[in-house]
Formats: structure tokens, C-alpha cells, sequence
């Protein structure tokens, strides 16, 4: 990518780049390739992750998947798949749950991010039973506070002002996820060091 290459990463898949492109179809531009979500030159694992992460990030934080275009290029094949596995899920396990489950049910956070390192099958599956555990108490959780705003209220009027005091309540939650999403993929799992 040079100085003169000016790339905005937008939502979604697109037909071509001059209808937009999402983080991997830049990566398949810059680097030659068919225009493609899927470029041959991309680990699969920084390609599924970086689709999920592109699209579930808000318009001025996408962008600072740019940096990343030519980091990523030439990672298919590289042997560091499977670490990259690791990360992700780790990642997803120890930091993105608890996260959420801070919210409501803060001891079932603590006891998943008790968990060693999730690095191998092994670790990942000794964390199965916590987390099991953590989504029955956050089922658990969700029904009993659904239940309670229902009865407090029309149905309608209820989901309405839930929704949006969950918005309001979580977005901190989420920019905080977000750039720490952005921090995995750009400082562990490019380089799987």
C-alpha cells in the first residue's frame, strides 16, 4: 500500500472496490488479488476474525484496521495458524465474556478469568465446565431481569426502554472490546509471536 493509496474499510461484502471494501477485500486489492473476503494471500484465521471485527466495529474505529492491510497480507501459510486459534479464543473466553458478565453476574466473570491461558485442546477444554456454567447463570440472569421489566410495565414500553438503557449502560463495554479486539489482532495475532 502506498502513500497514495487512500482506503476507507466499510461494513459488509462488496461486488467491487469502488462499491467498498471491508478489511480483507483491501487486503485482496492491495495485494493483486481477485477482489475477494476470502484472499488467498491471508491466514484463514486473521481472515474470519478480521470479517467478524471489521463489521462489528462503528465507522471511525473500522478505520484503524488500515494500518493493518499489509501486515496481514502474506500470512496464509505461515505456520501460526494454530496459535492464532488460540489467541482468538482465549481472547474470546477471558476477555470478551467476563466483560460482559461483570455487568451481572460479577463472580462467574472472576472464575473465568481464573482460567490458565487458553494455548492448547486442553486448556481449551478444562475451560469448558466454567464456561457452561458462567452461560447458565447469565440465562438465569437475563430471564429473571426480562421477567422483572415485564411485569413493571406494558411489554412493548418494557423491551423498549430495556433496549436502550442496555445501550446506554454497555457502550462503554463495548468500545472498551472493541479496541482491545483491535489491539489483539494488530499486537498477538499477526505475528503469533
Amino acid at each position: 500500500m502506498n502513500a497514495e493509496t487512500t482506503i476507507t474499510l466499510a461494513k459488509g461484502a462488496h461486488s467491487n472496490p469502488e462499491e467498498g471494501m471491508c478489511l480483507l477485500e483491501a487486503a485482496s486489492f492491495v495485494a493483486g488479488e481477485a477482489f475477494s473476503d476470502t484472499p488467498q494471500c491471508v491466514s484463514p484465521v486473521l481472515g474470519s476474525f478480521g470479517r467478524a471485527l471489521n463489521d462489528a466495529l462503528p465507522t471511525d474505529k473500522r478505520q484503524e484496521l488500515v494500518p493493518l492491510i499489509p501486515r496481514i497480507i502474506g500470512t496464509r501459510g505461515d505456520g501460526k495458524d494454530e496459535r492464532r486459534s488460540y489467541l482468538a479464543l482465549d481472547w474470546l473466553i477471558r476477555t470478551h465474556l467476563p466483560t460482559f458478565l461483570d455487568l451481572a453476574i460479577p463472580d462467574e466473570a472472576t472464575k473465568i478469568r481464573a482460567l490458565q491461558p487458553i494455548t492448547d485442546l486442553a486448556t481449551a477444554e478444562a475451560a469448558g465446565p466454567v464456561v457452561r456454567a458462567a452461560g447458565d447463570a447469565a440465562g438465569a440472569a437475563a430471564w429473571d431481569a426480562a421477567r422483572d421489566a415485564a411485569r413493571a410495565a406494558a411489554w412493548d414500553a418494557a423491551w423498549d426502554a430495556a433496549r436502550d438503557a442496555a445501550r446506554e449502560f454497555l457502550a462503554p463495554t463495548v468500545e472498551k472490546l472493541q479496541a482491545d479486539a483491535i489491539r489483539l489482532l494488530s499486537e498477538q495475532m499477526i505475528d503469533a509471536a
